[in-house]
């Protein structure tokens, strides 16, 4: 059966990597700003790069805030967050100004702090992933601490351990990957990660929530 994959476009970063990703992985995957184009969608995505604060507004003006809460929290479909797609979802944000997220993880969006030499912010390039679930779905068939591409200088910091699936050691270990019932979000880009990536995304497919 063909997988419906919405990708959500709020104006923030350039969507044809991401469609291209799942496309060769076999699913139906289509960009929407639209609200309704989320409800005939089997899973969620959550792509973006910039502003923390540009980006909550964009969201609710388009409506599409209250949209994914309804689809993903409410109706519980599966849903993936991509570099500022994982922050936020955080209770707040302090980049540019201090900003309220979507609010479904207990957690706060921070700059990056080096914290030994050579660490340089923004953290751009390939990086390990250390995975703390031990046989998570998501990261099935991919090799322990296997390298990620990331592009990024906040991080997400959870209050709740129990909302952390990877960890990276990068200024002081940031949080990488998180998971919660059927919400997943990623820090590293996956459709920018070569043969892990791919195979993250064919997982994320795959997942039975």
């Amino acid at each position: 059966m063909t997988v419906h994959v919405a990708i959500v476009d709020y104006g923030m970063c350039n969507l044809d990597s991401v469609r291209r990703a799942f496309e060769e992985l076999g699913a139906r995957a289509f960009v929407t700003d639209d609200p309704v184009g989320l409800e005939r969608a089997d899973r969620i995505v959550l792509p973006g790069v910039g502003a923390f604060p540009d980006a909550v507004r964009n969201l609710r003006a388009r409506g599409l805030a209250d949209a994914l809460s309804k689809q993903v929290l409410e109706n519980g479909a599966p849903f993936l967050g991509v570099c500022l797609g994982m922050q936020l979802l955080a209770a707040v944000g302090h980049e540019v100004e201090t900003t309220e997220g979507l609010g479904w993880i207990d957690a706060e969006v921070r700059r990056l702090q080096p914290t030994a030499n050579g660490e340089r912010v923004p953290h751009i390039g390939w990086n390990e992933v250390d995975v703390s679930i031990d046989d998570h779905p998501l990261f099935a068939g991919i090799a322990p601490r296997a390298d990620f591409y990331f592009v990024h200088s906040f991080h997400v910091a959870c209050r709740e351990p129990a909302d952390v699936l990877a960890t990276t050691p990068y200024c002081g270990d940031f949080v990488s990957a998180i998971a919660r019932d059927n919400v997943f979000a990623t820090q590293f880009h996956p459709e920018k990660s070569q043969q892990h990536g791919l195979r993250l995304l064919r997982n994320f497919l795959e997942l039975s929530c």
